[in-house]
Formats: C-alpha cells, sequence, structure tokens
C-alpha cells in the first residue's frame, strides 16, 4: 500500500535543472585540436556501448549547446539527469549514459594550437 502517495528520497529524485560543469584540468595540457579529436572519437564510439542511437544524439546536441538550449533539448528528449553537469543521465526504459567532463567543456589547462 502507499504506492501512490509515497514519496522518494531527495537523494534519489532526479535533477530537473542543468548546470555547467565545474573548472577541470586534464592531466597533461592538451590543444584545441586534440580536445576535438578526443570528443569526436567519444561521440563516434558512444552509442557502440550501449543505450539508443537517438538519446547519444540528443545528448551530443545538448553538451554543445549553450545551457538554455541543452535543458530544452535533455527536457524534450525525457532524457533524466542524475548529475547536474549531465555527466550521469538515463533514458525513460532506464539505460544509463555517462558522459566525460571532455565532451562537456574544455579544460583549464587548454593551450593555444600550434
Amino acid at each position: 500500500m502507499g504506492c501512490a502517495g509515497s514519496s522518494r528520497a531527495k537523494a534519489d529524485e532526479p535533477i530537473k535543472k542543468i548546470t555547467k560543469p565545474k573548472p577541470w584540468k586534464h592531466s597533461e595540457p592538451i590543444t584545441g585540436e586534440q580536445l576535438k579529436r578526443m570528443r569526436d572519437e567519444f561521440w563516434d564510439t558512444a552509442p557502440h556501448y550501449g543505450g539508443r542511437k537517438e538519446i547519444w544524439d540528443a545528448l551530443q546536441a545538448a553538451a554543445e549547446a549553450d545551457i538554455t538550449l541543452a535543458q530544452a533539448i535533455i527536457d524534450s528528449a525525457g532524457i533524466i539527469v542524475q548529475k547536474a553537469d549531465l555527466t550521469v543521465c538515463y533514458d525513460e526504459r532506464g539505460a544509463k549514459y555517462e558522459l566525460p567532463k571532455y565532451v562537456l567543456s574544455a579544460p583549464t589547462n587548454l593551450t593555444r594550437d600550434s
């Protein structure tokens, strides 16, 4: 009993509003071109690790958009955000999608391309 009236614990609640990732530092300085290659490689291979392609596509669009548009993309795709910076998300079927920080923002130690 109590299914309809029971409430989930706050820690289990999905996050409604997304935020920009916190500043982070790569293990070694990288160039913008190296960062672009890392991102391209991740997005090319991510769907092969499970989940639905349309969710991966929505996550990529959100990762590359400004925060307002990203929120709209996440909401319209029905993506459940576990961490506000989009590093951990789920689809409506419960499949988990983990995004590395480098696809969401540039590191603080990004160097100029030579």
